[in-house]
């Protein structure tokens, strides 16, 4: 099943997106609950919803799936192969310690208001960082939540999949020893359009592309995975309780700004898409942040 959260007549609502993608039917839920987006519909029966009349897709302003996750948004670094290792030979590795490809997850964080939705701007503030790179991600959402769960346990705990770029500034992952400044920038989270339930998706055999102004530079598989989702679950929930509504980026591919010589770092007026089968197309302009 295919969700999104969406803005009509002044309201948000949540719905299932149609089959063809044009148009979306709202559930019928409290003011209260669409504010949490398709998280609002973790712990629901999909097959009894209440649904009201669809709308077209064409007359919505589509918001992020998650519009404010509850908590911080849990991510993984250097967690494709061939990521690992251009990330590490690229002088900017601060986790290069570990070695070029990680014995363990290398886990952190992106705090909530970094989200934004396909088709908004991300935006660029030249006065703190002329480095800015994307990095496409599938993302989990969990839906049962938990502690200490075992790998074998862990996929009866997702609920969905959706998209996000995980939007860095190099200079600024490089300059500190953790990379929470660096990727928790305003803005820096698009995420959507779409989330899709567990179900929809082999997690295990999903294509990840990217293009930057109609130039494809990402283009994999998360069987190129180093950790996959049940073990990066089963990390995260040893001695911390993940919760419903969770959300965990696992990861982006070889092919990100950093890892060209030199570097193809974003500027104002680029265009990033990022596509995952089975979800859709993430689509952002990136514009100058002005005081």
């Amino acid at each position: 099943m295919k969700l999104a959260s969406v803005r009509h007549a002044g309201e948000r609502r949540v719905g299932i997106v149609s089959a063809d993608g044009r148009s979306i039917s709202p559930v019928a839920l409290t003011a209260e609950e669409a504010a949490k987006g398709v998280t609002a519909l973790i712990g629901k029966d999909l097959d009894a919803l209440d649904l009201l009349s669809p709308i077209a897709l064409s007359e919505v302003e589509i918001e992020a799936p998650v519009p404010r996750p509850d908590r911080n948004i849990f991510c993984v670094g250097k967690n494709y192969h061939a990521h690992a290792l251009e990330f590490s030979r690229s002088g900017f590795d601060s986790s290069a310690a570990q070695g070029e490809l990680p014995e363990f997850p290398i886990i952190f964080s992106k705090v909530p208001e970094t989200v934004v939705a396909s088709g908004a701007p991300v935006l660029i503030d030249p006065a703190v960082s002329p480095a800015i790179d994307y990095e496409a991600e599938l993302a989990v959402i969990i839906g049962k939540g938990g502690r200490g769960i075992r790998p074998e346990d862990a996929m009866t705990h997702v609920w969905g999949y959706t998209i996000v770029n995980d939007v860095t500034a190099r200079d600024l992952q490089g300059r500190y020893s953790q990379w929470l400044i660096g990727k928790s920038q305003d803005t820096f989270c698009p995420m959507g359009p779409f989330a899709v339930t567990a179900d929809e998706l082999d997690v295990a055999d999903t294509t990840v592309t990217t293009w930057v102004n109609g130039e494809m530079r990402q283009n994999a598989n998360t069987r190129d995975l180093i950790f996959d989702v049940p073990t990066i679950i089963s990390t995260i929930s040893a001695g911390l309780t993940l919760m419903p509504g969770d959300i965990i980026a696992t990861g982006t591919p070889e092919g990100v700004g950093i890892g060209f010589k030199p570097p193809k770092y974003l500027r104002a007026g680029d265009v990033v898409k990022v596509q995952i089968s089975g979800i859709g197309t993430l689509e952002n302009r990136f514009a100058e942040a002005r005081a």
